[in-house]
């Protein structure tokens, strides 16, 4: 029988992974209302800022996610459970809390997403596969929440996975760092510098 999956080329180093002609970069939630309760902000931005200029000079598709509650009574009671012990209603933070920080340029995809999670409930997924996408950069708020989901479920999907680790951040610096080193097991977690030296062309 053939084996098909032994003709497909096994990328060897991290420049051949990150390579512009098959990687993405995803933005996650960078909404105000994160970006102003992390613990390195002006880092962050700094960092992210950069790493997002050379995607875009480089030609990369840039994806922003954004929180956006489903309406409550659809819900699920689980999420509602978690969300009262955590005494966290998104009903009640000012809509323009919920913007991004950073704005994507036209022709950039914002999806808007009910989970931790970019491939569940939105057509990421789909969009990536029909793009040739073959590996995905991570970056954004919250390191130990839906980056970490996010980066995940992107290897358990077959991507090839990056997550920018300066370019990552949370409101607790300790989850954070923690995050990062159990990433560190499964896929690479770099810093902005080696992934924008590593995806020049």
């Amino acid at each position: 029988m053939k084996d098909y999956a032994m003709e497909r080329k096994v990328y060897s180093d991290i420049k051949e992974v990150v390579n512009p002609d098959h990687t993405a970069l995803i933005v996650w939630d960078v909404q105000k209302m994160l970006v102003d309760g992390i613990f390195n902000k002006e880092e962050f931005l700094s960092n992210l800022g950069f790493l997002i200029s050379k995607a875009r000079e480089v030609g990369m598709p840039v994806f922003f996610t954004k929180i956006t509650p489903l309406p409550q009574e659809f819900e699920s009671p689980a999420r509602k459970y978690f969300s009262s012990r955590m005494k966290f209603n998104m009903s009640q933070i000012p809509k323009e809390m919920l913007d991004l920080a950073i704005e994507p340029k036209e022709g950039e995809t914002v999806l808007n997403k009910n989970t931790a999670s970019i491939f569940i409930g939105t057509n990421f997924e789909l969009m990536a596969r029909n793009a040739g996408i073959e590996s995905l950069i991570i970056a954004g708020i919250a390191t130990e929440i839906g980056v970490e989901s996010t980066a995940r479920d992107s290897l358990n999907r077959g991507f090839y996975t990056v997550v920018a680790a300066d370019a990552s951040s949370s409101r607790n610096k300790e989850a954070h760092e923690r995050s990062l080193e159990n990433m560190k097991m499964l896929f690479d977690v770099l810093d902005t510098k080696e992934i924008v030296n590593s995806i020049s062309k």
